[in-house]
């Protein structure tokens, strides 16, 4: 973790009339996938942008190399870096102090979840406290009437689901140390707000994906595999469960949406998310339709594997140990469901094709809350065994951002179809040019 901190300026107040001059945004996570889209985004919008990096060894600014005034050189322009860590409350104090933002964004956080239940301490200390941290700089800098704070949140919050899609007054439920250390600081966002009158809001955030996306995380996995084996650097790859499923966007898209929420006359926490629900088989299988394969899918559950049509060969393994410790979503399919009804007193046909309208249902953005209320659509009485089944199969993340649109007038414009062949496209010219990439 960073030691270095860049001399602060001791003065802390900053005028009225000064912030409405002043367009001054600080970014944690500026080298993050959200960071360096933010940069982008806030600087042509004329603002000066300062970001907080780590110290590591090696060069980590990949993201945002080509916002520096002379990327070969590293000359700062309107965007301006400082050493600092959310570990290290003395150091955000004086950076902020510095700085006097007129808005500031954290997106920085261990935001890998199953890494999280390795890494729990460090998650929580980041996460969650790391948050506490920055808000109790403003307020020892005297900043809390002149700062809007942004709070990426996440709808890892929901976890183990309660309703379907979640909005605002789902309640949390989170399965993970990265959720529970985020559940702390939606909390404490909530508390300075109310406690200090702080302009303060949570950006409950779906899942949003980009060619900047980290390499450990699913949708890059399967993008620089495909790219690889598209190219014949790679024959196959192996992913965790198959059908979990997530609410995908562009992170460029939910960038903004950050911003607008700092542009209005009060705070408040709003979901950000397209309403959409694809599995991850979904993602890998429109992945490969962009390099001209069609994936069919053999064998169940751990065996089960995807194979290209045309040749046979298989591309796609399951691997037990990329399943989390506690999945946020269901593991049920519908043969699983099937084979409930197999051994209830109900066999009837009519079973399956209600489970199919549930599956077809749950894909869409309308509030869905239990399995009965569709089980009874045709009068039939309700197969109990299914309706528990449908307990699991029902957890799956999916946001209602209706919100976002009616307050801020956000709705996301990348399709899922473009974000997939984006991100290959853009692994396949990663590829060509560095094959270990």
């Amino acid at each position: 973790m960073s030691a270095y901190c860049e001399p602060a300026i001791m003065s802390c107040g900053v005028s009225e009339d000064t912030k409405k001059e002043r367009k001054v945004a600080l970014i944690t996570g500026i080298t993050g996938q959200d960071g360096s889209y933010l940069a982008e985004f806030l600087l042509s919008k004329r603002y000066e942008v300062h970001g907080i990096l780590r110290r590591s060894s090696s060069f980590n600014t990949g993201r945002i190399e080509h916002l520096y005034q002379n990327p070969r050189t590293h000359t700062e322009g309107n965007m301006k870096l400082h050493y600092g860590d959310l570990t290290d409350s003395t150091c955000l104090v004086k950076i902020i102090n510095q700085v006097k933002p007129t808005e500031i964004y954290n997106l920085g956080a261990q935001s890998h979840v199953k890494i999280s239940f390795e890494l729990a301490e460090y998650t929580a200390n980041v996460d969650g406290v790391g948050t506490l941290r920055l808000l109790d700089a403003i307020k020892t800098c005297g900043l809390t009437n002149t700062v809007k704070f942004y709070q990426a949140s996440t709808s890892e919050l929901y976890g183990k689901v309660q309703e379907i899609p979640q909005s605002e007054t789902t309640p949390f439920y989170p399965r993970s140390p990265y959720g529970a250390a985020k559940l702390y600081a939606y909390w404490i966002v909530v508390n300075f707000r109310e406690a200090y009158n702080m302009f303060a809001v949570n950006g409950i955030l779906f899942n949003h994906e980009s060619p900047r996306r980290g390499s450990n995380f699913v949708t890059r996995k399967i993008s620089r595999s495909v790219a690889k084996i598209h190219l014949g650097q790679l024959e196959c790859f192996s992913l965790g469960n198959l059908d979990s499923k997530r609410d995908w966007g562009h992170a460029q898209d939910y960038v903004k949406a950050m911003w607008l929420m700092l542009q209005q006359e009060k705070p408040d926490d709003l979901v950000i998310a397209t309403g959409e629900v694809h599995s991850v088989r979904e993602f890998v299988e429109e992945a490969f339709r962009h390099v001209g394969k069609t994936i069919v899918w053999d064998g169940k559950d751990e065996q089960e594997v995807g194979c290209c049509q045309d040749t046979g060969v298989v591309h796609v393994k399951v691997d037990p140990k990329y399943f989390r410790p506690t999945e946020v979503d269901s593991f049920s399919t519908l043969h699983q469901m099937g084979e409930i009804l197999k051994q209830s007193s109900i066999k009837e046909e009519a079973d399956l094709q209600r489970i199919a309208s549930i599956e077809y249902h749950l894909t869409r953005p309308e509030k869905i809350n239990g399995f009965q209320q569709l089980n009874m659509m045709d009068g039939a009485q309700p197969n109990t065994h299914a309706c528990a089944a449908f307990t699991s199969f029902q957890d799956y993340l999916q946001g209602n951002s209706s919100k976002a649109y009616q307050k801020l007038g956000w709705k996301p414009k990348v399709t899922f179809e473009e974000l997939v062949k984006e991100m290959v496209e853009a692994d396949i010219e990663l590829m060509k040019e560095n094959p270990n990439a």
